[in-house]
């Protein structure tokens, strides 16, 4: 089994609040990790220190065998990580197939305009958007925003892909193929940390699951054991009936 990225009692601060404590994991290449918490847990803040928005003060980084922690967003790129936001920030004055151009373009491959092109529409393809390729990203819907978000981090070819909140604000059908979608990105070998508040989903989709509250890394295993840990239920869940219904669902 090989580790792909490797967090050592990564800490960061904001003035005076702890945003993040010693949260500490390795990530085995091939799998979804799924990280969850209530709102103001620290998981956007902990995809910031691991992608190089916000270098931790505390505690290491490691991503394919080489120290990360105080590299920038675009060493990350170049270096085969990836990531989607929470809100959509398409380049709106821009077409689809230019948008996924830059993703080609400033990944690790760093290809060429042309090669860009020709990789834009191999995963608008893959994402369902090949249809739209000509039209302007300020046009799309959200659901669509979400996929062209997904499809430009795709082009830049990564090893690791950060999903931040990519089901919010779809409609159940739209939920259900975007899972189809990472599920089928797994399988391509690209690892994935998802960050999700659609419980359903990210119980059946995720290999294992890590649990924010606070910033405190308050559990990890997998989804079967996080839905009967007592303090992801206290912190989280809620209701253990509930926990267990989701992992029972299709």
């Amino acid at each position: 089994m090989t580790i792909l990225l490797s967090l050592q009692g990564v800490s960061k601060r904001f003035g005076g609040l702890q945003a993040l404590s010693n949260v500490t994991f390795d990530l085995p290449e091939g799998q979804i990790l799924g990280l969850i918490g209530p709102n103001g847990a620290g998981k956007t803040t902990l995809f910031n220190a691991i992608n190089g928005v916000y270098p931790p003060e505390e505690g290491r980084i490691m991503f394919r065998e080489k120290e990360i922690t105080k590299a920038r967003p675009y060493d990350h790129a170049r270096m085969g990580m990836a990531r989607t936001h929470q809100i959509v920030q398409p380049l709106n004055e821009l077409s689809v197939r230019e948008n996924v151009m830059v993703g080609a373009c400033f990944g690790h491959e760093h290809q060429d305009l042309g090669n860009a092109s020709k990789i834009a529409d191999e995963v608008l393809e893959f994402v369902g958007l090949a249809p739209r390729a000509d039209q302007l990203a300020g046009s799309l819907n959200v659901a669509q925003k979400k996929r062209l978000e997904m499809a430009r981090a795709l082009a830049a070819r990564p090893y690791l892909l950060l999903l931040d909140e990519v089901l919010a604000g779809l409609n159940p059908s739209e939920i259900d193929s975007m899972v189809q979608t990472v599920l089928r990105i797994r399988e391509q070998g690209i690892t994935i940390i998802m960050i999700e508040h659609v419980m359903k989903a990210v119980m059946n989709v995720s290999d294992r699951i890590l649990v924010l509250d606070y910033g405190v890394q308050i559990a990890e295993g997998s989804p079967e054991e996080i839905a009967k840990n007592e303090k992801v239920i206290e912190a989280y869940l809620g209701d253990p009936k509930l926990a267990q219904q989701l992992l029972e669902e299709e």
